[in-house]
């Protein structure tokens, strides 16, 4: 019998000691193994390569994306350097163009080094250009919704370009969480989160996800992982099972908190625009000058002026010289990250009261 998503995620890690009968799963913090005798192993030699912890929650966040092999590392840029280490020197990328700004600086790097070589594409017009003025593609990455511009991605007209391309696709699936996509699914051959935000969802736990569409893209995946090293520790992952437990109460009360707030935001005439892509906890705002974001930023009391997202305290986020900052400011200007926009990160606090911060904060600009 398949259970719901929700049943899923509540028993993760439940029945894993029949001995003891212990409901909460057992932390291995053990880093190396015993063998029974010469040549034999229980399955677990070395904690780099295998750990009991880090096994029940691989099996749960691939089972959640619908993928064959999970595969957990210490933060969500060291699940984007492992999924590349799948690519040959000389390797062609496209990327949506909107993205994290880590991801950007990490790309360029690559491109400096000579390891690849990345054009960008805003709209799927773009992308068959691109497909059409160059010899090769090895890789498609998307974010969807984009980061910081709430911008939807079409993944299935991605993926039939991808598959015609014989290129690997992958999708950043941070921002929507399996909860409300599910990339494999839609045609993606390997999902990666940073699993600091929604996944774990307290601002206490840093990790990265990257989950495997078949067991060849597992196997490939894991040798790296084990050759490398971005492990995430057993107690990380026995908090990151604690997480994701609550993982479905805690995104459907922040997206309605955050529809909440959007019609509030579009009514109120001192918010210049308000980006929201219809499902999710991530809204971005324009306010009506660059001028008015200081005053505004240091007036609220309840949103934290902090990087990251996805935590139960709702946070406010200035992409021009916190996350995107490392893109330069001409060309982010260009696709419509200007320096009067803020992005938020909805929490479980009362809708109430963050819209009644927001609009104080307003009011403290004006005055």
């Amino acid at each position: 019998m398949t259970h719901s998503i929700f049943t899923q995620l509540v028993q993760l890690g439940n029945r894993k000691d029949p001995v003891t009968g212990s409901v909460s799963s057992p932390i291995h913090l053990s880093t190396t193994f015993a063998h029974p005798g010469l040549g034999q192993s229980t399955g677990y030699d070395y904690s780099r390569t295998k750990n009991p912890t880090r096994d029940t929650l691989e099996e749960g966040l691939a089972i959640l994306e619908g993928g064959v092999q999970a595969i957990v590392t210490s933060s969500g840029m060291s699940a984007l350097q492992l999924v590349f280490q799948l690519f040959k020197p000389g390797a062609v990328i496209f990327v949506s163009r909107d993205l994290y700004g880590g991801s950007f600086r990490y790309f360029d790097h690559l491109e400096e080094l000579g390891l690849a070589s990345f054009a960008y594409f805003d709209t799927e017009e773009e992308l068959a250009d691109l497909v059409v003025a160059y010899d090769k593609v090895d890789g498609i990455f998307i974010e969807t919704p984009t980061n910081p511009l709430m911008r939807e991605v079409d993944i299935v007209s991605i993926a039939k370009v991808s598959k015609e391309a014989q290129a690997l696709l992958i999708v950043d699936n941070t921002l929507l969480t399996p909860l409300r996509q599910k990339p494999l699914d839609l045609g993606a051959d390997l999902v990666i989160h940073s699993g600091t935000k929604f996944l774990t969802g307290h601002n206490d736990i840093l990790a990265g996800v990257v989950v495997a569409k078949t067991a060849e893209l597992g196997e490939k995946l894991y040798w790296l992982s084990n050759t490398t090293g971005p492990t995430l520790s057993p107690f990380d992952c026995w908090l990151f099972i604690r997480s994701l437990k609550t993982l479905a109460v805690r995104f459907d009360r922040q997206e309605a908190t955050a529809r909440e707030l959007v019609n509030w935001l579009e009514d109120e005439d001192r918010i210049q625009s308000t980006l929201y892509a219809g499902q999710g906890a991530m809204i971005s705002i324009r306010l009506a000058s660059e001028e008015f974001v200081g005053p505004f930023l240091e007036a609220l009391k309840v949103f934290t002026y902090a990087e990251s997202l996805g935590g139960v305290e709702s946070l406010i986020t200035y992409p021009t010289t916190q996350t995107h900052a490392d893109i330069p400011e001409d060309l982010r200007e260009s696709y419509g990250l200007t320096p009067d926009l803020l992005r938020l990160s909805i929490g479980l606090e009362d809708p109430k009261d963050l819209i009644q911060d927001i609009k104080a904060a307003l009011d403290a600009v004006e005055g």
